[in-house]
């Protein structure tokens, strides 16, 4: 049990910055004069207290953290953190006329963290702004990781913050360092984030969105979130000007932030394209957004126009795990939603704000595929895996190889725990792959124009669980369910 009070006692720290940044909602309540601003200051207090009791009480537990306590800790950050995100949502909203419950509060703020952008609230036009805020802003928070936030301005984490960062960063390579120290990686990364998010905000207000209303979804936008002040979610604006430029920043979003931060050092853009990563990411959402607007033009569904616009903006904003939308993607011939379901698994880079499989790790599948089936033909033959002109290390083909295989068992076993409740197979299916990719709407009953609301309670604690796994990517969570973790 000593072994856990270092990493509470970074816990507790962690508590005390999150608690100042409900201050954000607080300031738009007050000047907005949305009758709820009390929530805030009761919330950010008892958010503040927890924090300063667990860093006072274990202050003297000063050391190194460990790669274990690494994953300890962004186990317990992505679990313990939505409980007091999820109280101003629990009192704004009562102020408001909406009794929700804590099983809803909980997952509406795992959603926000996670980038999932599911929701369980309904009315969101009437809603009072600053709650709409304090939900986008918990998307921005969660994009790039609250843990690389720490890293970035709490030095006092010192040579133990590389192991937050490895456990935090996505995808099968994160040992690659882009500055000497980890502290300087993640403040450049948190660097570019700010920048696009200033350019996202920026744009969508000269597109013609209202202030707020541009900063809420830059928030969602930049960090593949998709979560709306609007119960039509996009389609609200009816705006092609600013759909396009949702599209831009989506797919800008979708790709490795290291690559971005590089070019900016360097000055070397043309990473890009030599990485085969972004290529192959660009590739399929471009591609599968071409393909999605021909089929919709071809089957009479729309003029060819209507079908490039609709089709291009739902099939990128799914694919990113983004989860805005325009229209009721349903109604499309049913190839087109269910595709974009299944895109939305890969079609993000590792280092990018998305979730899901991450399209590095489909590259390495499908190279080591080809390498057994020359080995079929060739026994004796050395074909190494590379991506680009880097051989890929054995270790990290192994990694991926168990990746996967835990990531196809989580996504049957938690559909068929559904299926128990009776749920159609469509919406478990769907509903479970949305939330395990941090996607959003699914299919069925929890389709866009719909939300997690019909589902029961049992049911959204399975949801959940599975957001929270997708944002943990499975085997960080689960390497603390084997014996050899806790044993010294």
């Amino acid at each position: 049990m000593t072994d856990m009070f270092p990493v509470l006692r970074v816990l507790g720290i962690l508590l005390m910055v999150f608690a100042l940044a409900m201050g954000l909602p607080l300031a738009v309540s007050w000047l907005q004069g949305d009758g709820v601003w009390w929530v805030y200051p009761l919330s950010m207090g008892a958010t503040l207290g927890v924090g300063v009791l667990l860093w006072w009480s274990l202050r003297r537990h000063d050391r190194e953290l460990q790669p274990r306590h690494g994953v300890m800790l962004v186990t317990l950050v992505w679990v313990l953190l939505p409980l007091f995100a999820a109280l101003p949502l629990l009192l704004a909203l009562r102020q408001a006329g909406q009794h929700l419950s804590f099983t809803h509060a909980y997952f509406e703020a795992v959603s926000g963290l996670t980038t999932t952008g599911s929701s369980v609230i309904h009315g969101l036009d009437a809603l009072p702004v600053s709650v709409n805020v304090w939900r986008t802003f918990l998307q921005w928070v969660g994009g790039m990781g609250i843990l690389i936030l720490a890293v970035a301005v709490l030095p006092l984490l010192g040579v133990g913050g590389s192991q937050l960062f490895k456990a935090e960063a996505a995808g099968p390579v994160k040992d690659a360092k882009l500055t000497p120290r980890m502290t300087e990686t993640a403040k450049g990364l948190w660097g570019v984030y700010a920048l696009l998010s200033a350019g996202c905000a920026l744009a969508y207000w000269l597109g013609g969105m209202e202030p707020l209303d541009a900063v809420m979804h830059m928030f969602t936008t930049v960090s593949l979130g998709g979560l709306s002040s609007h119960d039509a979610s996009f389609g609200h604006f009816q705006s092609p000007l600013l759909e396009a430029i949702a599209v831009l920043f989506m797919l800008v979003a979708s790709c490795n932030f290291a690559l971005y931060f590089v070019a900016l050092r360097k000055g070397q853009w043309g990473g890009f394209w030599r990485d085969p990563e972004s290529r192959a990411t660009l590739g399929a959402l471009v591609g599968g957004g071409l393909f999605v607007s021909l089929l919709l033009w071809l089957k009479g569904v729309y003029a060819p126009l209507d079908a490039l616009r609709h089709g291009m903006f739902n099939v990128v904003s799914v694919a990113t795990t983004t989860g805005f939308a325009t229209v009721d993607y349903l109604g499309w011939p049913v190839f087109a939603p269910l595709f974009m379901l299944l895109l939305s698994g890969v079609a993000t880079s590792a280092g990018s704000t998305g979730c899901g499989i991450k399209m590095v790790r489909m590259l390495i599948l499908v190279k080591q595929a080809r390498r057994e089936m020359t080995r079929l033909v060739h026994p004796h033959a050395v074909q190494p895996v590379r991506l680009g002109d880097a051989v890929v290390d054995n270790r990290v083909i192994f990694s991926v190889l168990a990746f996967m295989l835990v990531y196809g068992g989580t996504v049957i076993g938690l559909s068929m725990v559904l299926l128990l409740t009776d749920l159609d197979p469509v919406t478990a299916f769907s509903a479970v792959l949305a939330s395990v990719n941090c996607m959003g709407p699914g299919l069925g009953q929890v389709g866009p124009v719909s939300n997690y609301a019909v589902l029961t309670d049992f049911q959204l604690w399975v949801c959940t669980l599975a957001m929270l796994l997708g944002r943990l990517e499975m085997l960080s969570f689960m390497a603390l369910l084997t014996p050899a973790f806790w044993r010294r």
